[in-house]
Formats: structure tokens, sequence, C-alpha cells
């Protein structure tokens, strides 16, 4: 389903549509994909929500081909997501947003970070930015082993993968 509602754009008040459409990823659940783009500013908004509630759950996957690039992601906005080797800690904060992509595609988000990080790093920053981009590079062609996990405790993410390991997360008795 695909609705669209007119609305200001929140950075220059410019008139333009909000795409709301639902889609249903097999094996997992149906999704909520709210996008907007402004032709006058260039303002863009893409979130992606799933629609169902679930067990909070940590998926582990291990990545030891260029083939694993391929797998599908499924990140909520309260979802974290780590790749030890590559020292890599993404926490979902007030901006977060999810999203639906590849794990090339989460190589890619950590990739243009870095990137920018390096630009306005001092030297030593400048020095570990270009480090861990050269180790993306060989983690992109199959040659760094990798492990992904995706720590969600809401339990609307997901690894789709017969490979990926799920198990439930111990989200503790004193979180928010």
């Amino acid at each position: 389903m695909l609705k669209t509602v007119p609305g200001p754009c929140p950075s220059c008040s410019h008139e333009i549509e909000f795409r709301y459409q639902t889609e249903n990823i097999p094996y997992f659940s149906d999704i909520l994909i709210i996008s907007a783009t402004c032709p006058e500013c260039g303002y863009r908004y893409v979130d992606t929500q799933i629609l169902a509630a679930g067990e909070p759950l940590r998926y582990t996957f291990a990545v030891t081909s260029a083939d694993d690039l391929a797998v599908r992601i499924v990140r909520s906005m309260t979802a974290s997501v780590s790749i030890p080797e590559l020292g890599v800690e993404i926490d979902p904060g007030p901006a977060c947003t999810g999203f639906v992509t590849n794990i090339e595609g989460v190589l890619d988000r950590i990739e243009q970070v870095v990137i920018a990080a390096e630009r306005e790093g001092d030297p030593d920053q400048k020095e570990n930015a270009r480090r861990l981009l050269g180790r993306i590079a060989e983690a992109r062609e199959g040659k760094l082993a990798f492990t992904l996990i995706l720590d969600d405790p809401m339990g609307n993410s997901a690894i789709i993968s017969e490979k990926a390991e799920k198990v439930p997360l111990d989200v503790g008795t004193d979180s928010c």
C-alpha cells in the first residue's frame, strides 16, 4: 500500500510529499517505509519501521566469504550493530532510523562515516581512519572474516539467513 501526504519541508518549508509505503519481507514482517525529498533544498528523509513487536533478540552472523555480503539485514531504529573485528559499534540515538540493506550496505554506511571522520580528524585520527578503511576494503573483498552482531531490545530487526544465529537478548531490568 502506498499513501502520499503533503506537508512542509522540515528544512525550507517548501510543500513536499511524504510517502508512506508498506512492504512485506518474506520470513520476517511487514514494514513501513517513510520517505520524502525536497526538490527545492535537497532535504531527504527515509525511515523504515517494523509493524510488529517482538521479543528482544541478538543475531550473530559470521561473514567468511564475499558471497556473505549479500545477506539481507533489517535494522529497526532501536537496534545496535557491531563488528568486533573492525572495532565498530553503532548504537541507536535520537536521530536513528531503520533500514533494509545487506551486509555490504552496512559496510558502506560505516565507510562513509569513517571517510567523513578522516577529513576532519587530527593526524592520529586520520591514520586510524585510513587503517580502518583498509580493513573495510579487505572485508568487502572477502579477505577478512568478521562477525556482524545485531542487538534489538524490541525484536524488530533481523539477519535473514539460515546461517544467522538468533538468541534471546538479555536487556536486564534496569533499562529505560
